[in-house]
Order: structure tokens, then C-alpha cells, then sequence
């Protein structure tokens, strides 16, 4: 069920439909556009739908496809059906064209068979047939001219040949008149012989046209010229007519059998030229598709909406035309999240995004491919209801609001679990409390149908309502707070604010007046409209810190990776070391052992004596000193580093750089009071003796002010603690401005010991005074490398972003 009876003029698709008529060729296919018609069958939705994405591909990247002569040629066909009437030359020759065009479509169609393409276009082939003999005795009868062939039958060959012959013969009698007249003068060079009346006549001068016996046909827009015919070709001329109305009646015999032979085929004919029709149709579907970079969506048989990058076609193809490009629309709903309540500023884009859900859904239940990401889902719902602008009517008697109301009437008897309902400004038209309690009314009835659908408005309570409300959900218009202008993108999740109080702040409304009017509505309202710009500045400040955190952790991954492929090489090449060495260490000792038996056979052989004794334990020694002698390993082993102080002969004073004598604490003299001084070591300050102190050169102060990371820190602080409580984004807004720096160096030095590299503080734009105190308090913080302020959508100059060294 669709309602209302306009429905395709309030979503614009009364424009697809004019833009497929320009796309068809034929009347055939601007027919089968006039009978596109809202479905919710889901197989003949999947069906229309692969047609045309298989006609798609075809026209992308087949330009082999027959593309001409989708000629019309139902009015023929029933001319043909009456008995005894013949078609004519020029009917029977856009039957030849058009039956030409048909079975080049199935030739083109049956050639793919083997590869399997295009399956629902062959099977749309597949009843349609073309009998060869009717195709050869058109061929036979009507030449590529649309004229009947000399060979349509042997009489009217003969016929043809003695007309020829005929008029050879006239043309020969004429053409002497004619020289005669012209060497007598009568007429002038530059004239010949010409055609009146379906008869060969001269032209000649008025005042000769005595001279010549014959009978004048015609003369000349100024009577100066007669076209006469010659009384000596009297005879041939009419023998030549009656030889043309023997040709006539021959061709009409030739047509009427030609009819009566196509007679018993027109059903088929008839199928034929619907499958031409159909082809066209789907051409101009699959035209339209590849202008708006449509695709097939994946189906589901159940109500569904989960969208990605769609577009509006007729916004996508306007467009296009001027370079610009469409911001896409993403959205879900499903059976958690049924109803979508979108707000957010006038201009801002609601009533374009609830067209192009329209549009899109009633293009896809209509059999189009719909402008969309390829991975999207789409289901089918049996109701379509739309209440966009108003049905304001005088002869009804019917106001804005009244025509509003209507419209919910026929919503709330007609909605259930397979409706999609979409309302645009609901509630409007009426004082707004009560316009807000009855719409909120209506939606409580709406959702508890089950049915799905998209609303805008204005309205707090129905904000308020679709986030506590099961099955309804918030999205919000986003809006760039900072210039005030419209992103024309849809978030879903939370509400969108009216910007109201900015815009008219920007258009120059006095303060005073704008003032006055947040008075008016009350610090609740303007509470949730400001939390509901510092939900939107926070959620996307997560959203880059989740992406920074995404790439953090990929590198991560990649990191432990490379270390375990690392570690696995290393242990690998470890066991190979072992192994070798394993391998000369035993050769080492069979050839150590070898020798040894050598060496006490060689002793038992010559009995011991003592020279010989001796040589082979020399020879011994030597192999167990050159083969079993250790390689020398050099170890790099790391000295201890120790402090070494440059001393500063000079005299101690505010400013110098000292150590405490006996220790390696170094410091910066602050003040010298008599016999002490107070030095500041680190973030500490100390009062010592200045006996007690040696004086250091700024190098020596400097290396050892280091920071050192084998050192322990502090003790008796849970760092997991504070990291799991720290934030780093604080808010200062309304605080006096020495609590406000209190809270700022406490959050500074939970950074500084978190080391975290980036920090956002919050104080308002307001005068600029609590801002600018801020930041001149951070310049004190040698850790601090940037200040800037924050992306205009997140806040802008209110908001302060601190970057680390």
C-alpha cells in the first residue's frame, strides 16, 4: 500500500520515470515504463533486479549489442489480423527491421550461452521465436530500401522490364522533339525533359507551345514556361500508365499473400516484439544505473535498512553536471533500531536525507539498481507511507496541520511490521507543546506496531523519548558550530542541536535579544542544547584518538612480528653454532684419540727410550696447543658511569649552579641569606650552608638535570591507579581563575608522570580572559612544545589543544 496517491511526485520519481522514457529508443520501451509499479514480491524484485544488472554489463563492455531499429510494429500486427487487408511496403519493411534487430538480440544472447552469461536475459529469450521462413520470404519480397524486389514474383519482373523498355523508347522520341524545339528556338538550352502528371512532357516557351501538337499539362509559376506532351507519345505515355497500374496490382497481390502467409504467426510476432520491448525497457533501466553508479543491493526478504554511502539520484545526476559531489547517507535501521528521529538545524539536510531513503526504496521495489556501496543491504516492506510538505487543500477544508493529521490517521491504521513510514517536520503546524505531546503520542503508537521509519523534528521530547524509547533511535544533521554551516552528514546515536541561538547570533540578531529569549526558555533547554554540542565535540575527539590507537596498535603487531621472526632467526642460528661445534669437537677428539694410541704404540715399538719418548710427547703437545687452544672471545664489559663534576673556581651566587659536597646532587642557587643558601634541586627548594657547597660549571648542570630512565622516579604511587582515572581532556568552564590554574597544574603533572603527548583543556571562548591566563600559565612548563587551538567543529578557539616536547 502507498500513500498518498502522489507519493512519486513528493520523492521526485516521476523524474525517473521521464529519464527512462529519454533512455528507451522505441515507444516499446517508454510503454513498459509507464507500467513500473511498486512490488513487495521479492523474487520478481531479485529477477528485475539481475536483468538490469546483467543489461549493465552489456552496455559497459559489449558495444557489439544491437542498439537500432526498436521499431514499434503493433499497430501492423493488428492490421494484419483482418482478413483480407495487406499490410503495406513500409509496414512490412519495419517488420523486416524490427524481426532483423530481435534475432540479432538472440544471436548475441544464444553466443554467451557456453560461458554462462547473462542467465536471466537468455532466459528472458527463451520463449521467443522467429520462424525462418517468414524472415526469408520478407527478405525475398522487400529489399534493405523498403522497396517490393524485382524477384517477388515473375510477373512483376516482366512488368518491370517493359516499363523500362517503354520508357527507353519514349525518352528516344522526346529527347529528338526536343532537339528540334531547342534548334528552332522554342526552348531554351538549359531546359530538359521532365515528369507532370506521371507523364514524360517538354517544357517550351509560351508563345511556341502552338507550334507543337500535344496536350499541355501544366504550366510555370509565372505562365512564361507549359510543360506539353507531345501527341505522337500520347500513345506510349498511356501505354506506360497502364503498365505502372499492372505493377500496382501485381505488388498488391505480392502483399496481400505476404500477409496472408504472416497471418498464421502472429502470436509469435507478437512475443517477439514484447522481448524487443522488454530489451529496451531494460537498456534504458541499465542506462540510468551506469549515470548514477548504481549496483544490486544484497536482498533480504525481510524489512531491513542498512545503508551505505547512498546517494540521491536526482541531487547525484544534477550534480554531476556541475562538478560538485553528493556527501552519501549511511543508515541502519533493524529490528533493535526501528524508528530514526533525525534533528539538527534548518538547511541542514533532513528533508533531502528522508527523499533519498524514499526514493531509493521505492526505486529498488520498482525493479532499479539504486546508488549505493555495493556491500549494502536493503529489505522489502509492503507499505510505503510518506507525509513530506502538506496536502493543504480549499476545496477539503483542510489547513496545514489538518492535512498533518490525516496523514497519521492513515499512518496509524495502516502501519505494521512491513511498513516504512517517513515524516518530515513532525508535529508542525500548531502550537508546539501541544503539536509535541500529539506527536509523541502518535510515535508511541507507530513503534509499538513494529512498523519502521525515519522522522524530523525539531521537538526536545521527542529526543528525549528516542533515547529512553526500545526500538527508536537519535541521529542528528551534523552542523560546523564554529562557521555555522551545514555538513549535510548523518550521525546516528545522538540528537542534533537547532543551532538557534548561533544562527541568529550570526545573522546579527541584537544580543539583547537573543539574551532575553534563552531567559524565556530556561536554563534546562539551553543545557541540553549545549551538552548537546559537548557530547557531539567529545565524540569525535574519541573517534581520532580510537584511530590514532587502531594505527597504534597495527604497528605494534607489526613490531612483535619483525622481534619474533628476529628471535626465531637468532635461536636458529644459535643451535647451528652449537651443532658445528659439536661436529669439530668430536672430530677433534677421534683425532686426539688417534694420536695418543699413535703416540703409545710409536713408545711400546722402540721400547722406551728416552729421545724418542720425548719427540712424540713434543708432537702431542704441539697439536693439543695449535688444535685445542680456545679462540680468544673479546667482551665488551660495560663500565659503571660514574659522575664526573666540573668545578666552577668562581663565587657562589644567586644564579650559579652548586653541588652538596660529599654527594652528586646538583642544584640552581635562588638566594644567598647570610651564611646559608637556598638552592632548588629538581621541583624541591632547600636551605644549605655555604661551606657546605661547591660550585659547578652550566654543563655540568645540565647533563646531570637529565632525565634518566634507569632511575626510579617515585615510590609509593599506583600508576595503574592513575592512569585507569586519568583523562586527558579537563573542563575549567566557570571556574575562578586561580582554582581554574590549580586544577590545570594537577592535571599537568598526572600528565607529565603518564607521559602523555597531547592534552585538551576546555575554559569557553566567552571574553577570552580565562584562555589567555591559561595559556600563559603553560608557557611557565618548559614540557610544553604547542599550544593551539582546536578544530573548529570540536570547539575552535573555546577549547586549548597542549602538545608535549
Amino acid at each position: 500500500m502507498l500513500y498518498p496517491n502522489t507519493l512519486e511526485n513528493k520523492l521526485g520519481f516521476d523524474t525517473i520515470r521521464e529519464r527512462l522514457k529519454e533512455a528507451c529508443v522505441s515507444p516499446l520501451g517508454q510503454d513498459y515504463v509507464e507500467k513500473i509499479r511498486f512490488t513487495d514480491n521479492v523474487q520478481l524484485i531479485d529477477k528485475l533486479l539481475r536483468q538490469t544488472t546483467e543489461f549493465k554489463q552489456i552496455v559497459q563492455y559489449e558495444p557489439d549489442f544491437p542498439t537500432s531499429n526498436y521499431i514499434d510494429v503493433r499497430p501492423h500486427l493488428s492490421r494484419a489480423r483482418v482478413e483480407g487487408l495487406a499490410l503495406t511496403e513500409a509496414e512490412f519493411f519495419d517488420l523486416k527491421l524490427a524481426l532483423r534487430t530481435i534475432q540479432d538480440c538472440l544471436r548475441f544472447l544464444s553466443k554467451r550461452e557456453e560461458d554462462n552469461n547473462f542467465p536471466f536475459l537468455r532466459e528472458l529469450a527463451g520463449p521467443v521465436g522467429v520462424d525462418k521462413k517468414l524472415t526469408d520470404a520478407l527478405e525475398r519480397v522487400v529489399d534493405d530500401r523498403g522497396n517490393i524486389r524485382d524477384s517477388a514474383s515473375p510477373e512483376l519482373a516482366s512488368i518491370r522490364r517493359r516499363i523500362i523498355g517503354e520508357q527507353a523508347n519514349l525518352r528516344k522520341r522526346l529527347d529528338s522533339i526536343l532537339r528540334q524545339a531547342r534548334q528552332n528556338g522554342w526552348i531554351p538550352d538549359d531546359l530538359s525533359l521532365t515528369v507532370r502528371g506521371g507523364r514524360l512532357v517538354i517544357p517550351i516557351a509560351a508563345e511556341h507551345k502552338r507550334k507543337i501538337k500535344g496536350f499541355v499539362h501544366d504550366e510555370s509559376q509565372t505562365g512564361q514556361t507549359v510543360f506539353l506532351e507531345p501527341a505522337e507519345v500520347f500513345d506510349a505515355n498511356n501505354e506506360i500508365r497502364e503498365l505502372e497500374y499492372e505493377e500496382r496490382r501485381e505488388i498488391y497481390r505480392i502483399l496481400l499473400a505476404l500477409t496472408d502467409q504472416i497471418r498464421p504467426h502472429l502470436d509469435d510476432l507478437k512475443k517477439a516484439v514484447n522481448f524487443l520491448a522488454q530489451i529496451d525497457f531494460i537498456r534504458a533501466k541499465a542506462k540510468l544505473a551506469v549515470q548514477l553508479d548504481a549496483i544490486m543491493p544484497k536482498l533480504h526478504e525481510r524489512p531491513l535498512v542498512n545503508w551505505t554511502n547512498a546517494r540521491h539520484p536526482l541531487l547525484y545526476l544534477s550534480f554531476s553536471k556541475q562538478g560538485k559531489t553528493v556527501v552519501p547517507l549511511s543508515v541502519k535501521l533493524d529490528e533493535k533500531a526501528r524508528i530514526l528521529i533525525i534533528s539538527g538545524p534548518n538547511a541542514g539536510g533532513k528533508s533531502v536525507s528522508l527523499k533519498t531513503i524514499g526514493l531509493i526504496q521505492y526505486m529498488l521495489q520498482c525493479g532499479l539498481l539504486v546508488p549505493m556501496a555495493d556491500y549494502a543491504e536493503m529489505g522489502v516492506f509492503q507499505n510505503l507511507f510518506i507525509d513530506i510538505g502538506d496536502e493543504q487543500s480549499l476545496e477539503n477544508d483542510l489547513s496545514t496541520y489538518s492535512s498533518h493529521l490525516t496523514a497519521m490517521k492513515q499512518f496509524l491504521i495502516g502501519a505494521n511490521k512491513r511498513t516504512l513510514f517517513l515524516i518530515d517536520e513532525f508535529g508542525t503546524g500548531t502550537e508546539p507543546g501541544l503539536g509535541g505531546a500529539i506527536a509523541e503520542s502518535i510515535l508511541e503508537d507507530l513503534n509499538k506496531s513494529g512498523a519502521y521509519g525515519v522522522v524530523n523534528t525539531h521537538y526536545t521530547n521527542l529526543k528525549v523519548m528516542a533515547d529512553k524509547t526500545p526500538g527508536l533511535i537519535n541521529g542528528a544533521m551534523r552542523f560546523d558550530g564554529e562557521h555555522l554551516e551545514p555538513l549535510y552528514k548523518l550521525e546516528i546515536g545522538q540528537p542534533g542541536s537547532s543551532f538557534a541561538f548561533e544562527i541568529a547570533q550570526k545573522i546579527g540578531l541584537p544580543k539583547g535579544v537573543i539574551d532575553r529569549a534563552k531567559d524565556k526558555l530556561g536554563t534546562q533547554q539551553v543545557n541540553f542544547e549545549k551538552l548537546l554540542k559537548e557530547l557531539d565535540i567529545e565524540k569525535r575527539v574519541f573517534s581520532e584518538k580510537n584511530i590514532e590507537i587502531g594505527i597504534n596498535q597495527r604497528k605494534l603487531a607489526q613490531q612483535l612480528a619483525e622481534y619474533t621472526a628476529l628471535k626465531e632467526r637468532l635461536d636458529n642460528d644459535q643451535k647451528k653454532i652449537v651443532n658445528d661445534a659439536k661436529q669439530k669437537a668430536k672430530a677433534l677428539v677421534q683425532e686426539a684419540n688417534q694420536r695418543i694410541e699413535n703416540t703409545i704404540r710409536e713408545i711400546k715399538e722402540n721400547k722406551a727410550e728416552r729421545e724418542t719418548t720425548k719427540q712424540v710427547r713434543q708432537e702431542l703437545e704441539r697439536f693439543e696447543q695449535k688444535e685445542l687452544k680456545p679462540e680468544p672471545v673479546v667482551l665488551e664489559t660495560p663500565k659503571q658511569a660514574e659522575d664526573v663534576f666540573e668545578k666552577d673556581n668562581g663565587v657562589i651566587s644567586a644564579g650559579s649552579y652548586v653541588r652538596i659536597a660529599g654527594q652528586n646532587t646538583i642544584g640552581e642557587v635562588l638566594a644567598i641569606r647570610g651564611k646559608d643558601a637556598e638552592i632548588r634541586i629538581g621541583d624541591l627548594k632547600s636551605n644549605v650552608k655555604l661551606n657546605r657547597l661547591e660550585k659547578v660549571s652550566k654543563k655540568t648542570f645540565a647533563a646531570a638535570t637529565e632525565v634518566r630512565d634507569d632511575r626510579p622516579r617515585s615510590q609509593g604511587v599506583d600508576m595503574n591507579e592513575k592512569m585507569q582515572n586519568f583523562s586527558f581532556n579537563l573542563d575549567i568552564r566557570g571556574k575562578r581563575g586561580e582554582e581554574a590554574l590549580g586544577e590545570v597544574d594537577r592535571f599537568f603533572d598526572d600528565a607529565l608522570m603518564l607521559g602523555y603527548p597531547e592534552l585538551r583543556i576546555v575554559h569557553g571562548k566567552g571574553d577570552g580572559i580565562l584562555r589567555t591566563l591559561v595559556r600563559n600559565h603553560l608557557r611557565g612548563y618548559k614540557q610544553v612544545g604547542k599550544m593551539e587551538d582546536e578544530h573548529a567543529d570540536r570547539g575552535g578557539a573555546g577549547v586549548t589543544i597542549v602538545k608535549m616536547k
